[in-house]
């Protein structure tokens, strides 16, 4: 495999990373992204926004999308480009990234023509945040048991039911969501997907604080909400077809990344810290730790090539995504179990020490880690997917 890069793509990642050295402030940097990938605050969040504005001004949002949707119509190896030096710059993950990676693409190929004329233009800019409707307290990896239900009442649907783990509900203007619609249907079939205007009478957002002190996710409640009809994407009661749709860009864009940093700030800690009287950096066995971090960041790497490749020859997707869902969740729990060890005590402090400056950092990736086993679909289920697909194994 070639990995060098021909000189037209040398001068995009050039444009690019001269253009986020020019517009990005250093208050809009972040060290994780992922853990701040929803706004800890309202002032926050309105300052992302802006970002995204002016980021979706210059062309620099939706850059895979076509050219007839406001994107550039890049290819693939510019929107790998592009990932690699916003991840670089330290920028923050844009607000309205379920409507650009998610509700935004699945629109554009199951939407009517007027659902793709009045909600995709707003989705680049960030005059609309999407959030995500899927989940149920007793319907997540078993999505399909949801119970919410839309009734049809001739212009509109009545909405009732409840949604968690809604990512960013708590500022979004507009929700993509499953509900039955057909009671008497298999499971997945009588399911509908609907777009809802968050400020519609009967939407009711509770946030969920996180051990972390975050408010990530959300609670939403619907109680006789009014949806319109013009607002059902694709047929009714075919929904979970649209919804795989969604599932399939969410997951492909889940896993597998954004290791490699924490591991270059694991051996500087290490460096810092002392184990038994030295620098912990001195002891064979936090070297070989780290290196094999090291390989494992470098094997997500090429998986994520060999993903690329595979999309290059026009061929379908193939068991990359699912094993660097499954492999980068995991890695993230490893990476923050080490950083326990080598900071003892000081990994449950939420302030700096002269030790450990970054300690409240370090708190909170202990404490975060464990979520991404579950978000965006758990490794129980990624593991049963590679299983019964890519193995061939029995159910």
């Amino acid at each position: 495999m070639d990995f060098s890069y021909t000189t037209e793509q040398e001068a995009f990642r050039a444009e690019i990373r001269s253009w986020l050295k020019a517009n990005l402030s250093p208050e809009l940097c972040v060290d994780d992204a992922a853990d701040e990938r929803v706004a800890p605050n309202r002032e926050v969040f309105e300052e992302r926004r802006r970002f995204q504005a002016a980021l979706s001004s210059a062309g620099w949002v939706g850059i895979s999308w076509p050219k007839e949707y406001g994107g550039r119509g890049a290819s693939l190896i510019e929107q790998v480009i592009y990932d690699e030096e916003y991840s670089r710059g330290r920028a923050p993950i844009l607000p309205g990234y379920s409507g650009i990676g998610m509700c935004g693409p699945t629109l554009m190929q199951w939407g009517t023509e007027e659902q793709k004329r009045r909600f995709i233009p707003r989705i680049l800019s960030g005059e609309d945040i999407w959030c995500q409707g899927y989940s149920e307290p007793n319907a997540g990896s078993d999505l399909a048991s949801l119970q919410t239900r839309a009734v049809d009442a001739g212009d509109y649907f009545i909405l009732n039911g409840q949604k968690v783990w809604t990512s960013a509900a708590q500022y979004a203007d507009w929700m993509f969501l499953l509900a039955r619609t057909d009671d008497q249907a298999p499971k997945h079939k009588g399911i509908s997907y609907l777009l809802l205007d968050m400020k519609s009478k009967g939407v009711e957002v509770r946030p969920l604080v996180l051990m972390n002190g975050h408010a990530h996710f959300n609670e939403v409640f619907f109680d006789d909400a009014q949806v319109p009809k013009e607002n059902l994407v694709g047929p009714k009661n075919e929904g979970w077809k649209i919804a795989m749709t969604t599932l399939m860009y969410e997951r492909g864009g889940a896993g597998g990344g954004g290791h490699t940093s924490q591991v270059r700030r694991l051996v500087e800690l290490a460096k810092r810290v002392h184990v038994d009287g030295h620098p912990a950096w001195e002891q064979g066995w936090v070297r070989q730790r780290l290196a094999q971090f090291a390989i494992d960041c470098e094997a997500a790497k090429f998986t994520r090539l060999r993903s690329l490749t595979r999309r290059l020859k026009g061929q379908p997707p193939g068991p990359e995504g699912s094993v660097l869902k499954l492999f980068g969740s995991e890695l993230g729990v490893r990476i923050s179990h080490f950083a326990t060890e080598l900071l003892g005590g000081h990994a449950l402090l939420a302030e700096s020490t002269v030790l450990v400056p970054d300690a409240p950092r370090w708190q909170n990736r202990v404490l975060s880690s464990r979520q991404y086993t579950i978000a965006g679909g758990t490794s129980e289920i990624q593991h049963n997917i590679i299983g019964e697909r890519t193995l061939g194994l029995p159910k």
